[in-house]
């Protein structure tokens, strides 16, 4: 529970820290020293010029920022909260499969590899090309369904 609690905290925290920074803009003539400025010609500009230069840049940390939450979200919520962006896996289990516990690795067809992390079953007549589907837990990890069986092993995508 305390780990879930630390997870949203931070999670909350990320979040609002990109949008903070959008409203946070500094004018670019702000940012640069005069030297800077005539270096690169921006002492030349009009007023207005400048104010035009300074909108576009806005909108476009705007836009940055926008991304990045998104993004985010995406990634550290998605992985919890069975958000958008995690999708299941659905391959077969490459040779005989005779059960799992803690520790075994199961090769897949695609070429992904997931070590058990919880659970352990025996099959008694084993199964050969076993399809399986790993699906993202409700609140955390993945979890491997092996057609025509009951139990679903906690799994870890081992990269």
């Amino acid at each position: 529970m305390r780990l879930l609690l630390c997870v949203a905290v931070a999670t909350l925290l990320f979040i609002a820290a990109p949008a903070r920074a959008a409203s946070d803009y500094v004018e670019i003539e702000k940012r640069l020293t005069a030297d800077q400025m005539k270096a690169t010609g921006l002492d030349q500009l009009s007023a207005e010029q400048l104010g035009l230069l300074n909108t576009l840049l806005r909108d476009n940390q705007k836009a940055v920022v926008e991304a990045a939450r998104e993004e985010s979200e995406t990634r550290v919520l998605g992985t919890w909260f069975g958000k958008k962006g995690i999708e299941p896996v659905s391959s077969t289990v490459k040779g005989d499969l005779r059960g799992w516990s803690q520790g075994m690795v199961f090769n897949l067809a695609n070429g992904q590899r997931w070590r058990v992390t919880e659970g352990e079953y025996h099959i008694g007549k084993p199964v050969s090309n076993a399809k399986v589907l790993i699906t993202p837990g409700k609140l955390s990890g993945w979890y491997l369904q092996v057609e025509g069986h009951n139990p679903r092993p906690k799994v870890q995508r081992i990269e």
